[in-house]
């Protein structure tokens, strides 16, 4: 499992490097973020739920079943948008409405 940063998608806005509990979040001398020491990340995933730009994937290996697809998340409305794009270029799409957790 890792995080992987999109340089060109990071617009430096500092919410993953909040959100990083480990603290290994930093920024270039871009203003883009970028993970210090990569084999100190645990894949909590924090950084990425922060992230509004798609700017950050979580690498889905096949420890986890993800068979190397990459996981974005982003806002749409009141909903989190989960994108998993597969090895292919295959995109499948999933939102979740935070108020509706409780419903089932």
């Amino acid at each position: 499992m890792s995080i992987q940063i999109q340089k060109d998608k990071c617009v430096g806005c500092g919410r993953c490097i909040e959100a990083c509990p480990g603290n290994l979040i930093k920024k270039d001398i871009d203003g883009k973020a970028y993970i210090k020491h990569m084999r100190d990340c645990w894949g909590c995933t924090s950084c990425l739920k922060e992230c509004r730009l798609g700017a950050i994937q979580f690498f889905l290996g096949a420890d986890i079943g993800g068979r190397g697809s990459k996981l974005t998340v982003s806002k749409k409305g009141d909903c989190n948008v989960w994108k998993i794009e597969d090895l292919q270029g295959h995109i499948r799409t999933i939102e979740v409405n935070p108020k509706d957790a409780n419903k089932y």
